[in-house]
């Protein structure tokens, strides 16, 4: 399992606000640019960029519109077990930056 993170924003811990439990969206002042990779992230309003380092986390935050909360959407995007954690962290932090929202 990789160590790096999956995405290039700022990771919170507890107490950001951030609760795995609720429903999240992607922010429609948010655009995702697919890459191998995974994505370019640019906010239309900061005029930040930054990127989703794996298609898997592309498609949980994609996913995130169409499911209850983020647990769900992280089953639906098949992550394994084990890398649970690291997805909740990277969301985590893709909620502070503003480029996922709760809904």
């Amino acid at each position: 399992m990789s160590t790096k993170p999956l995405a290039t924003e700022t990771v919170t811990g507890p107490g950001s606000g951030f609760d795995p439990g609720s429903a999240y969206r992607c922010s429609p002042n948010v655009a995702l640019r697919p890459e191998p990779f995974g994505a370019l992230v640019y906010d239309f309003v900061t005029r930040k960029l930054s990127f989703l380092k794996t298609p898997e986390l592309v498609e949980v935050v994609k996913g995130l519109e169409h499911h209850p909360d983020v647990h769900a959407a992280i089953s639906a995007a098949g992550v394994a077990e084990a890398q649970r954690p690291a997805y909740v962290k990277a969301l985590a932090g893709l909620a502070e930056s503003g480029t996922i929202e709760a809904r």
